[in-house]
């Protein structure tokens, strides 16, 4: 995530989406899951890129985090100017924005493979996480938008169904278009002008991925323009910044907004390093590609999960369901650390069920009873998805430092800390 991963907040500063009139277009919900499952898939990408990119430029597990950083930082660079282009283009207009840099970035990586320069890449993923950034921020409030009030928890969760639904796809073909390779020497043995050269040969493959995601893009963007103008009735209101921040002095919104930036870090942190931890030998010993390929795992059960999240949520406390579900991904982690072979291996592709409902649910229940400060609260809470760029460089760190099974102490962490959010505010604002 993901996500980012795995979830996406959206909206902005303005009016709440939940005080515009509800929308009747059924056409609109297929729309809005086509969003969700191509930003979805777009950012699980990352998990496979990283360890080509980690093996071409010889890089350590901090400097091959840089790509989640780099990709997730735009959240916190984009997240509000992006919100208040939103409002000014509107949602439909909006989403084209988002769809167009999105594309953008991808052909970046035509001049990135042709530099073998790691920095190029860095820009690319910088400028298609600008477009998913934009994508993100139309998508939730449309969700809000198309049903009522009462089941936004389980409307929310089965949307992002199919955010996973992208999340299990693209990894698994990713894996087997971009990892493995025909060369019989890796970049270790190489420098000069054979470096180089081998860098712009095997990045091609990434090349390819991505030419194919930019023409899908535009075909995408294309249709969305030609119903750009179906949303009627659409109107935003302009508030201060400063207005938005002040409801992080609210203790339950403030708390849940912590809890998505610790949330979204450790989802990608595990979801970065996976295809490492799965190639060590001590765990499961496979090759990249095998390895890789696993990664659909890991975001498949984020998938079944939030179908069958969403039925749950109509009967079960959210805030007691996502205290459960966080002390499920400590236990989980705790086993694959102590562990090896089989066990170490699916006991942490297995967290991906945990992180199902995490982010919906943390996202309604930080938002709740906000009114016409909704809107003001999602944009926040878009900006706090930037713990996808904070959380998976310092877990890199450490298992540089230590090791991978010991840095997992420290999404582990974060798991805690959202299990207390859960109790927190298992009763309604």
């Amino acid at each position: 995530m993901a996500m980012a991963p795995g979830g996406s907040a959206t909206g902005g500063f303005g009016q709440a989406a939940g005080n515009m009139p509800q929308v009747d277009a059924p056409g609109l919900n297929y729309f809005v899951f086509a969003l969700f499952f191509i930003f979805g898939g777009i950012t699980s990408l990352n998990d496979v890129i990283i360890p080509k990119l980690k093996e071409l430029f010889t890089l350590s597990f901090f400097e091959a985090s840089l790509v989640q950083f780099w990709f997730f930082i735009a959240y916190a660079a984009v997240g509000i100017p992006g919100a208040r282009l939103v409002k000014r283009l509107g949602y439909m207009r909006g989403a084209v924005a988002g769809l167009v840099t999105m594309m953008a970035g991808c052909l970046l990586f035509i001049p990135a493979s042709q530099s073998a320069a790691f920095p190029m890449f860095l820009l690319a993923y910088f400028i298609l996480a600008t477009g998913v950034v934009l994508v993100q921020i139309v998508a939730n409030p449309l969700i809000s938008l198309l049903g009522p009030e009462r089941t936004t928890h389980s409307r929310l969760t089965f949307a992002q169904a199919f955010n996973s639904l992208g999340t299990t796809i693209f990894p698994y073909f990713g894996a087997i278009l971009i990892l493995g390779s025909l060369a019989t020497v890796t970049a270790a043995e190489l420098s000069g002008a054979q470096l180089a050269a081998y860098r712009t040969a095997e990045s091609q493959a990434i090349v390819r991925g991505y030419l194919g995601l930019a023409a899908a893009l535009a075909v995408v963007a294309g249709v969305v323009w030609l119903f750009r103008n179906r949303l009627m009735g659409e109107k935003h209101e302009q508030t201060s910044l400063a207005e938005g921040l002040a409801l992080l002095k609210r203790p339950r919104f403030g708390y849940g907004a912590a809890c998505i930036f610790l949330y979204v870090g450790a989802e990608v942190a595990i979801g970065s390093f996976i295809v490492n931890y799965l190639m060590q030998p001590h765990v499961l010993n496979l090759p990249e590609q095998d390895a890789g390929k696993l990664i659909s795992l890991y975001w498949g059960g984020a998938l079944v999960g939030r179908f069958v999240g969403s039925a749950v949520l109509r009967m079960v406390s959210p805030g007691l369901l996502l205290a459960s579900v966080a002390a499920g991904a400590i236990t989980l982690i705790a086993i694959s650390a102590n562990s090896t072979g089989m066990v170490a291996g699916y006991s942490l592709l297995a967290v991906g069920l945990m992180n199902a409902i995490m982010f919906p649910t943390i996202f309604s229940l930080a938002c709740e009873k906000l009114g016409p400060r909704a809107a003001d609260g999602s944009g926040i809470i878009n900006v706090a998805i930037c713990g996808g760029a904070i959380i998976p460089p310092l877990y890199g760190a450490l298992a540089d430092a230590t090791s991978l099974a010991f840095a997992l102490v420290l999404p582990a962490a974060c798991y805690a800390i959202i299990a207390g959010f859960g109790v927190f505010a298992r009763k309604p604002a």
